[in-house]
């Protein structure tokens, strides 16, 4: 069985059942909240529990690493949706140790693109029209200070609302303790 008749078999059974029952909301977040963190599956059920967020309670972004690059790309959009739409009022950005954007290697991704079958004409069109796949690609030294960089973007932006704080925060993908980089209650722009 492939996985995709795995999940639609499941699929079924679950909505028979009534299974989701349970997870039943609204779209707005309880506790008008919206994460930003890393799409590392050691965080799926870890980074709610941790924070004490329950189905519901948060709107939650993932993407690889916690790392916002562009001030009006896809991320900072959904954040901005969930601020002036679905009603949320303060944001956390939370990377984690041991991410793997830390240690990627982005020649070595290209690489692997290419062994991948893509071929080496598309990696050279690409960088012929100006675009860098190893800067796309690339990663962070510290977590702390990325998160540093995806709370500045954030707080810094032009449509961010006037008292909306910007926390950030690592967690250990192991235990779920989380440390305070910056905390954005002392940085509100009045």
């Amino acid at each position: 069985m492939s996985l995709l008749n795995e999940i639609m078999t499941h699929n079924r059974i679950f909505v028979d059942n009534q299974q989701y029952d349970p997870y039943r909301t609204t779209k707005f977040p309880n506790k008008k909240l919206v994460i930003l963190s890393c799409m590392d599956t050691r965080l799926n059920e870890l980074l709610p529990k941790a924070m004490n967020v329950r189905n519901g309670d948060a709107k939650i972004i993932r993407n690889a690493g916690a790392i916002i690059k562009k001030p009006f790309g896809s991320i900072m959009r959904s954040i901005f949706v969930a601020i002036y739409e679905l009603g949320a009022n303060e944001v956390c950005v939370v990377g984690h140790h041991g991410c793997g954007m830390a240690m990627l290697q982005p020649t070595r991704t290209v690489e692997k693109m290419v062994e991948s079958g893509i071929s080496p004409a598309v990696i050279d069109t690409l960088k012929q029209a100006g675009i860098s796949l190893e800067a796309w690609l690339e990663g962070f030294d510290s977590v702390e200070e990325s998160v540093q960089e995806s709370v500045a973007i954030i707080r810094n932006h032009p449509l961010l609302p006037k008292g909306v704080p910007v926390h950030g925060l690592v967690i250990h993908p192991e235990t779920g303790k989380l440390d305070l980089v910056t905390e954005g209650y002392g940085g509100l722009r009045d």
